[in-house]
């Protein structure tokens, strides 16, 4: 019998002279308190913000009603009347479930749980039912954590069973193992004792938590007090400087603090900041997890910040692998299969870029970063553990849940050691209005910093162009890196032939710099002629273009949830089309600026997007929209396509960029690694410097009278004759 039925005859037998609703509530007190939970999680639903907490309470009032239908049905001191009225009431809490199931289907599978099995799922019934005056067996009162798996040598399994199957070991990591086939040990890493009895331990904590930062407990901007800006920089390598902002970060890595939320907003250098906080923390091996589209350029941020150490970045089963590298660089979609090898690596600092990837417990992703995190901090005494995402919220407070626990402030049933010390400290308890910004302010202590473009213009240039290099690793990319061998095998074809025809001899690694124009310009005439159908540097940098449509898309989407609104610049139509299908399915509500479009619409686009809060992302075409609008409703630019000409790329930069605009404004620029894109962007960027020199009045080199076209097919015969 289950436990609530031991009160009901002692509840009816004070309630003769009570009303029947009162007599019904005896006989089944813990109704109510079912009813009040499925309307709170019905609520949260209907606002979309349905999180993991909410997801357990929807799972336990689903039992329960099936407990409590069982119990009425057998309690034959119940009569006849009574019992159809409660089986009408617990019938209605089931509607209440039935209806917010259909509203995410996501929840319909835990309609079919008929137990507690988690923790935090069994402590929750336990708690209802005590509420309800049930009075419960010892083995129920007590609930105890469940124990991680083990391996064989006594360390938590890293590697959850979905994926074992998967995992793989690159070759050359076996060398790593052979050179050095034991870890140092952390002799600061000591067993936990035993915890001291806290005031709070009774109380139930994260949902107070959560509430602290949903109501915003009357605090101010969610920040931590970082110390002062340091006299000397003492970190940056020669001939770059960090900002301000980024320095008072560092100072508080230096000064021994090892988690951090980093939630600044992008364009503040997250990623530059990190690889400094690794070299201030001496946190190597570092173990960076982020999205595909950023892989690349967390290489390129190694290698300008930190000189003296050596990136990795790690693709498919990881056979180009560096084993002896200080920073290794995954992305999330092949973390899975090389969770093994990295969890036995000694890694002694962590990142998770985009950390809001993982708010999805149920997730194989989140699950992965979650148990690699946990391996880190169990085996490291204090590793630098970082979480980096302008939108560490997205649909409820409860996103917080994946990011807490990667750094160890929380394990998603109640606060970590160090949380709970400062909760405690605060003297109050969740009972306590005061409670509540007091908690706030103790997580926030914890490592939450927060700030925004507007915050620290002062530190920021007014106009920012950052590059993201893109690997393009399928097929299609290949074929193209392909192609454009084939096109500077061409061109030194010509090369040779014009030089041989001269009587001259050709020399590998040399280039005779009037002959490699002559055969470029030559080139570039007849691919203008050609058109659009002839394999040219042409096709070649649209095809380039196309590769990257969706990597540029996804990009922007993400910057989007971070920042409001984006202007999203592309050269072709069909680079336009392919985002704004992917902006759809993301559901983000986009304007389009395209060459065929009459005034009015035009004018309509841009007025929605200045305007209208619910569009998100302008779709630009380069050429059309690059003069004469005004988007300053914006502060960021993607462009997923490089212009041929300098002048046509500010242009597109200068529609947000414009008298008015109180933000600094970032562009983005999507940049294919390793392809002819990579010299493009150069170029242009030498003719802006050019272009400054000229009107300065200084002396102008000779060769900043050739086209950005001229100079990459130049560059790609040079590579060909082994001159570049």
């Amino acid at each position: 019998m289950p436990p609530t039925a031991s009160t009901a005859p002692a509840r009816r037998r004070g309630a003769s002279n009570r009303g029947s609703s009162a007599r019904r509530d005896d006989e089944a007190p813990l109704i109510p308190i079912l009813a009040r939970k499925v309307r709170e999680v019905e609520a949260k639903a209907q606002r979309g913000k349905l999180g993991p907490t909410n997801r357990v309470k929807f799972q336990v009032i689903a039992f329960l009603v099936r407990e409590e239908r069982a119990r009425v049905k057998a309690d034959e001191e119940i009569p006849a009347g009574s019992r159809a009225e409660l089986l009408k009431r617990l019938d209605g809490v089931a509607t209440i479930l039935a209806k917010t199931a259909a509203r995410d289907t996501s929840l319909i599978q835990l309609l079919e749980v008929d137990q507690a099995t988690s923790p935090v799922a069994k402590r929750m019934r336990r708690d209802w039912l005590l509420e309800s005056g049930a009075e419960l067996p010892e083995d129920e009162l007590i609930i105890t954590d469940v124990a991680p798996a083990v391996q064989s040598w006594g360390q938590p399994s890293v590697v959850p069973a979905a994926v074992s199957s998967r995992q793989v070991t690159p070759p050359r990591i076996e060398a790593r193992r052979e050179a050095n086939p034991f870890l140092a040990p952390d002799v600061a890493l000591r067993a936990p004792a035993s915890p001291a009895r806290r005031r709070l331990d009774g109380w139930e904590l994260m949902g107070p938590l959560y509430k602290a930062f949903e109501t915003g407990a009357g605090g101010a901007n969610a920040s931590m007090e970082l110390p002062p800006v340091p006299e000397f920089d003492r970190v940056s390598p020669k001939g770059l400087d960090v900002m301000p902002h980024q320095s008072r970060f560092l100072e508080a890595v230096r000064e021994g603090h090892r988690s951090f939320l980093l939630a600044d907003e992008p364009g503040l250098g997250k990623t530059a900041e990190s690889v400094l906080a690794a070299s201030v923390a001496n946190a190597y091996p570092l173990l960076a997890v982020v999205p595909n589209v950023v892989k690349m350029n967390w290489a390129r941020e190694v290698e300008r910040w930190t000189p003296q150490r050596r990136a990795t970045v790690i693709h498919g089963d990881g056979d180009q692998v560096d084993p002896f590298a200080d920073v290794f660089i995954v992305n999330y979609e092949v973390l899975d299969r090389h969770l093994s090898w990295l969890s036995s690596l000694g890694l002694k600092g962590m990142v998770v870029d985009e950390a809001h990837f993982i708010k999805n417990l149920g997730s194989q992703r989140s699950q992965n970063v979650l148990a690699l995190g946990a391996s880190v901090r169990e085996q490291m005494s204090d590793p630098l553990l970082l979480a980096l995402t302008g939108t560490p919220l997205i649909n409820d407070v409860e996103d917080f849940d994946a990011i807490w626990r990667f750094l160890g402030w929380t394990n998603g049933e109640k606060p970590g050691p160090e949380l709970m010390d400062k909760l405690d400290a605060t003297g109050f308890t969740p009972a306590d209005k005061a409670f509540y910004p007091e908690a706030r302010d103790a997580v926030i202590s914890m490592g939450i910093v927060r700030r925004k473009k507007k915050d620290v213009a002062a530190d920021l240039p007014d106009k920012l162009i950052a590059d993201l290099p893109v690997e393009l690793d399928d097929e299609y990319g290949r074929s193209i890196r392909e192609a454009e061998r084939e096109l500077g095998e061409r061109l030194a074809a010509k090369y040779r032939r014009i030089i041989e025809a001269r009587g001259d001899r050709v020399i590998r690694g040399e280039a005779d710099d009037d002959i490699v124009r002559l055969v470029a310009h030559g080139e570039l005439e007849e691919a203008k002629a050609a058109g659009a159908g002839a394999d040219n540097v042409f096709t070649m940098v649209r095809r380039i273009g196309q590769a990257k449509a969706l990597l540029a898309a996804d990009y922007a989407a993400q910057l989007q949830r971070s920042v409001g609104k984006v202007v999203f610049f592309a050269k072709h139509i069909d680079v336009m089309d392919a985002a704004e299908a992917h902006f759809a399915q993301a559901g983000l509500r986009t304007v389009s600026l395209r060459g065929d479009q009459s005034a009015t619409a035009r004018q309509q686009a841009i007025d929605a997007f200045n305007t209208d809060p619910d569009v998100a992302i302008a779709v630009c075409s380069l050429t059309a929209a690059g003069v004469g609008v005004n988007m300053q409703a914006a502060s960021n630019v993607v462009l997923a396509e490089l212009s041929w000409t300098a002048a046509e790329q500010t242009q597109a930069i200068d529609r947000v960029h414009r008298i008015g605009q109180d933000e600094p404004v970032t562009a983005w620029r999507i940049i294919a690694a390793h392809t002819i894109d990579t010299k493009i962007a150069e170029l242009i960027d030498s003719k802006q410097s050019l272009a400054a020199r000229a009107l300065d009045g200084q002396q102008v080199d000779p060769s900043s009278s050739d086209s950005v076209q001229l100079s990459a097919l130049m560059h790609l015969l040079r590579q060909a004759l082994g001159a570049d």
